[in-house]
């Protein structure tokens, strides 16, 4: 396909099940769900120079910023400096492998991974079709776990937590990793996944009239929930991309509800056992999530503490709740209330990442203040168990089937507005 523009009749909403018939967009402009306010499709212009400049340009803000000191820091005539690619070594090296890990996978590897992916799939790249429909499959799976920004929000609150004991300077990698965070989300903004699967392989044809305003379900229709093509309900694998897909997701609520179940159980011990050692003068001081909260709190940094606060005990506790309240509206108990449910599934779906904000203070606390006999941080055991609770919830909630809260809906938006007018 050489065309920069394709045009798709209808679609079906991801997230409500509504079957929409799609305009003609102009470049710059969006087709959006009637029903759930859903972005269906984006209309770029320059669909394939955008994200390649952005994807180049961040990756090489990204090599920039490991080839050079990140940020150090001075205490009494004392002065310590790491760079990126040493915060994780830091942690290995703590026996503590598994923050080690998720800084390299969430911070380094996901976002380089999707960088290149895109380059490749956006410039037509002569690449097997098979190999471009497995990275494509891959490139929108793992999206949503890049945390380069997360982590810059982690470096920030370091900074106002290690102010009190030392002067802090930024070294000639920061200004390349802001950028880089920018950047790297401005190419994924530009890539719309209706656009780029069209550009991969045409939609398969479906033989059966479509009723637009009726949701596939009552229509024997499902949608791919990998490259959104409109398929049969009973069958199984796609055409186009080759994914394995039902109707509904399988054992939806079960794997949400077990995920969830398991954090929670995780939960009490991450905030009871503590996340970090710090070691002053031979003496080694524990700190829990709490306590970090009401150190800064006393010590006067009060949007700091806020932030943490809100981010790593407020957040996870109502994400839980949220969660938990999806699968009970889904299971047919509650108001029958989908436009809510739909709001509150969205706000889960944002908002889970930003939890990792703690876990990433402790990598960069742990790896910047090595003084010595002076004072040392080390990460602790609540540090891994809290990763694990963000990281359960996130998959909790990608298993749970948002179109589960839309299927007592009306059977169409027309039969919705006449139902209200009542």
């Amino acid at each position: 396909m050489c065309a920069t523009h394709h045009h798709r009749s209808h679609i079906l909403c991801s997230q409500c099940d509504l079957l929409v018939a799609l305009p003609v967009l102009e470049d710059g402009h969006k087709a959006v769900c009637p029903r759930c306010g859903t972005t269906l499709l984006t209309q770029w212009s320059s669909p394939r120079q955008r994200p390649t400049a952005y994807a180049l340009a961040a990756l090489f803000m990204l090599l920039l910023a490991n080839l050079f000191p990140f940020i150090n820091m001075k205490v009494a005539g004392l002065s310590s400096e790491v760079s990126l690619l040493e915060i994780p070594g830091v942690m290995f090296n703590e026996d503590y492998a598994s923050l080690g890990t998720f800084f390299m996978v969430f911070v380094q590897a996901v976002p380089t991974f999707c960088l290149i992916t895109i380059l490749l799939l956006v410039n037509q790249v002569a690449l097997p079709l098979t190999f471009k429909k497995r990275l494509a499959r891959i490139l929108f799976q793992l999206k949503s776990w890049g945390m380069a920004e997360i982590f810059l929000a982690g470096v920030l609150v370091s900074f106002v937590k290690l102010m009190a004991y030392g002067d802090i300077g930024v070294g000639s990698s920061f200004i390349p990793w802001c950028l880089f965070c920018v950047l790297q989300l401005r190419a994924f903004q530009c890539v719309d996944r209706r656009w780029l699967w069209d550009d991969i392989a045409p939609e398969p044809a479906i033989s059966v009239p479509l009723k637009v305003g009726v949701s596939g379900l009552r229509q024997g229709l499902r949608s791919c929930s990998c490259c959104t093509a409109i398929v049969p309900e009973d069958q199984e694998i796609c055409p186009r991309c080759e994914t394995k897909g039902y109707v509904r997701r399988r054992h939806s609520l079960q794997w949400t509800l077990a995920l969830l179940l398991t954090s929670i159980m995780l939960y009490l011990p991450a905030n009871i056992l503590p996340i970090m050692i710090t070691e002053v003068l031979g003496s080694k001081i524990p700190s829990t999530i709490i306590a970090g909260v009401i150190l800064l709190w006393s010590e006067g940094s009060y949007p700091v503490a806020g932030v943490i606060f809100i981010a790593s005990i407020l957040v996870p506790t109502l994400k839980m709740l949220a969660i938990a309240w999806l699968c009970w509206d889904a299971k047919g108990h509650g108001q029958r209330d989908s436009e809510r449910m739909h709001l509150i599934y969205e706000v889960v779906e944002f908002v889970g990442r930003w939890s990792m904000i703690d876990v990433f203070v402790i990598a960069v606390l742990s790896a910047l203040v090595r003084m010595g006999g002076l004072m040392s941080i080390y990460p602790a055991i609540g540090a891994v168990m809290f990763a694990l609770v963000v990281i359960l919830t996130m998959f909790a909630a990608m298993t749970f089937d948002p179109r589960l809260s839309w299927d007592r809906a009306p059977d169409s938006i027309h039969e919705e507005s006449s139902e209200h007018g009542k």
